[in-house]
């Protein structure tokens, strides 16, 4: 399997105007044993998944004091390796094509990840979490504790959805 995301049968394309500049900043990478997108899980599994690192830029370590009490982080990165060109993608397994934003693809015009992962431990400026479901050196773009409240609504509305 190609790393790059190929067009399947109904999807279809924009070419957009070079990016403005957010001035966003990686301040770090994670580091995961998933090589490549078929290495990739469905979706991270904060219980049984595997130990995975964020590996801070050294110098942000003071941001991270007082992590260590929570449990669960939401974790945002870059999706690198992504299209951004995908206007309707065509899932596996589904009856045809839906629009990028009514998906959790990462193949879209801005290609931000997002992950609740489950704090296992810190060293220094890395973070030892469990729930990620992105590729090896993705780059982070912010982290913050997450509104676990939030989290088991949204998991309780996503059930009933399907």
């Amino acid at each position: 399997m190609s790393d790059e995301a190929e067009i399947r049968p109904g999807e279809t394309t924009v070419d957009l105007p070079p990016a403005d500049d957010a001035q966003l900043r990686f301040i770090g990478r994670i580091r995961t044993p998933f090589l490549t997108r078929a290495d990739c899980p469905r979706q991270g599994d904060p219980e049984e998944g595997p130990e995975c690192r964020v590996e801070l830029d050294p110098r942000l370590e003071p941001a991270l004091a007082g992590i260590e009490g929570k449990a669960w982080l939401e974790l945002l990165y870059w999706l690198d390796r992504s299209r951004r060109d995908l206007l309707t993608q065509r899932p596996r397994g589904s009856d045809g094509p839906r629009g990028t934003f009514s998906l959790r693809s990462p193949q879209r015009p801005n290609p931000i990840g997002s992950s609740m992962v489950r704090l296992v431990r810190r060293e220094g400026p890395v973070l030892v979490v469990r729930g990620l479901d992105c590729l090896d050196g993705t780059p982070v773009l912010d982290l913050k504790p997450a509104r676990c409240d939030q989290g088991v609504q949204i998991r309780a509305e996503s059930e009933r959805e399907t």
